[in-house]
């Protein structure tokens, strides 16, 4: 069966792989890993790690590393020193090319900048080897192609497949850029984050930047009526069942003008 453009197990499994992806991104190498927004017992922090490598297959991120990276972006916002910034870096090129190897210098060369963004982020050493490694990356991407060798019918099918392969390095990249480029602001913050509503369906929450560079630790991206944090909710669910525990009460939307939380941006 096909849809107008692909075959409909193709876009299927892509939109899974998309979603899925996004998802652990979000809520355990960025909510979890890098903020420790909520915590959760040794055993369900490695299935989460492990759910995490599943996800992201040949583009997994050490999430230790994510951590340390993402910790550094937040203490050096849109200024000096910020790993991967559209107001640093200029183009979009650049900026994916020095997150490539700011990334990789924590990931693959040990080189921490500053020791104070290091520590208390989710290690597992064994499975951050293997999943870093070219026969991982290399058996993950045999497994994608099968998926379309099984189902695409004409060779224009095979467009999507290269995303499958950096689909995590892909969505940081969204995020970073639109993030701090284009959209709306709610809240005066003293870098360019912006809140990206129309492409924020690809990313879980991810591109409500500005409220989230507001308040770093609320688990809530959402801040206005109309704004929905997909991650949220399941958040929420994991505290229900006792498998997370959030650390603090989460804030409450913002009111008209801004009064809850201070002046709103124009």
């Amino acid at each position: 069966m096909e849809t107008m453009f692909f075959p409909l197990p193709l876009l299927a499994f892509f939109v899974l792989h998309w979603q899925v992806s996004v998802f652990f991104q979000s809520f355990f190498l960025h909510r979890y890993g890098a903020h420790r927004m909520f915590s959760m017992s040794h055993r369900w922090e490695r299935f989460f790690h492990l759910c995490t490598y599943l996800a992201q297959g040949s583009s997994y991120l050490k999430p230790h590393a994510y951590a340390i990276l993402h910790r550094t972006h937040h203490a050096y916002a849109d200024a000096p020193g910020d790993p991967h910034s559209p107001k640093v870096y200029g183009s979009l090129l650049r900026m994916t090319l020095m997150t490539k190897r700011n990334f990789e210098d924590i990931s693959q060369r040990g080189l921490i900048r500053e020791p104070r963004f290091a520590g208390n982020a989710p290690e597992w050493a064994a499975l951050d080897r293997w999943g870093t490694s070219r026969v991982s990356g290399l058996l993950w991407v045999g497994a994608y192609t099968a998926v379309y060798l099984c189902f695409a019918t004409a060779w224009w099918h095979y467009a999507l497949l290269p995303l499958h392969f950096v689909m995590g390095p892909l969505h940081g990249t969204i995020v970073n850029w639109c993030g701090h480029w284009a959209g709306y602001r709610n809240f005066d913050t003293d870098d360019c984050s912006r809140n990206s509503l129309a492409v924020d369906v690809l990313t879980c929450g991810e591109l409500y930047q500005n409220n989230h560079h507001r308040f770093p630790s609320d688990p809530n991206f959402a801040k206005r009526w109309f704004e929905l944090d997909p991650t949220y909710p399941a958040i929420r669910l994991f505290d229900r069942l006792g498998i997370i525990q959030l650390r603090e009460r989460p804030a409450r939307r913002a009111t008209a003008g801004g009064r809850r939380y201070g002046r709103m941006a124009a």
